[in-house]
């Protein structure tokens, strides 16, 4: 299994094949546990990951591995109800692959969405933070999805990372907060990436506070970073299901269970959350 060019031709020929006619403008991930956003879409078309050349199952609790296509909010979308993970022992470059297809399919606006842990303690869960930046150590210890050969016809060799999340659209995701008087559950902040599955210890969760870093989870700038690369515009979004850690002795710990409560009962909200961004698109 690969990304390059060819590989991802392969897998958007077999997509438009199993979906004729599908022009998608805009895609979306869902996050763990926010895979009812695709319910939101008129006349969905489904196909599973397994079944297109090239792509792995998503093997992640509380994820589909599914492509979804219909209409949201106005607009031709592409809907990734699973993702893959660093977590789950794909190849680094695997990462890329489902980005680069969907711009092959037409996507030029990618719009993702993460369950996420708070650093900020002014967060708690049920707030959506709309990022506006993120740290990536994972890229600094060779996880950048771009290592390896490069093929121009995706993007250049050494891609800029300055504006990666497109500040009309997080403008647009403030004012559509404000519309739907959420606002006071929608913030704005630096997301940090953890490769996983493991969660971070007391003295990791401390060093994330200190870097300046709001929230934190397991996916999402690796895909970033290949969106970036083929010049698409960036919206990204965290839905916090885990508070901060206040206390070392307290003996919290991170709960999946709990993650996919709170993000199974918030995604109605990031739905029509996204739904009303994409009208103004």
């Amino acid at each position: 299994m690969s990304a390059t060019y060819e590989a991802c031709s392969r897998a958007c020929e077999h997509i438009r094949s199993r979906v004729p006619h599908v022009q998608p403008q805009v895609g979306i991930i869902c996050g763990t546990g926010l895979g009812s956003i695709a319910d939101e879409l008129t006349d969905p078309k489904c196909l599973p990951y397994e079944d297109i050349p090239g792509f792995p199952k998503s093997a992640a609790l509380g994820e589909d591995g599914v492509f979804v296509f219909g209409r949201f909010g106005g607009k031709e979308v592409c809907v990734m109800r699973g993702r893959f993970h660093p977590y789950e022992g794909h190849p680094r470059n695997l990462l890329a692959l489902p980005i680069r297809v969907m711009q092959m399919l037409g996507v030029k606006t990618l719009f993702l969405t993460n369950a996420a842990g708070g650093v900020n303690e002014t967060y708690v869960p049920g707030d959506l933070v709309i990022i506006s930046d993120h740290v990536d150590f994972s890229s600094i210890v060779g996880l950048n999805p771009l290592m390896g050969p490069n093929d121009e016809r995706f993007g250049t060799r050494f891609p800029a990372m300055i504006g990666t999340y497109d500040k009309q659209l997080r403008d647009y995701g403030k004012e559509c907060a404000r519309e739907l008087k959420i606002d006071k559950q929608v913030k704005e902040g630096v997301f940090f990436h953890i490769c996983g599955p493991a969660y971070e210890t007391p003295a990791t969760f401390e060093m994330l506070r200190s870097l300046g870093c709001d929230v934190y989870g397991m996916s999402t700038t690796q895909e970033v970073v290949t969106a970036k690369h083929l010049g698409m515009r960036i919206f990204a979004v965290s839905l916090i299901t885990d508070p901060a850690i206040h206390d070392s002795d307290s003996g919290s710990v991170s709960s999946r269970a709990e993650m996919l409560r709170v993000a199974k009962l918030r995604a109605p909200v990031m739905a029509k959350f996204l739904g009303a961004m994409l009208q103004k698109l």
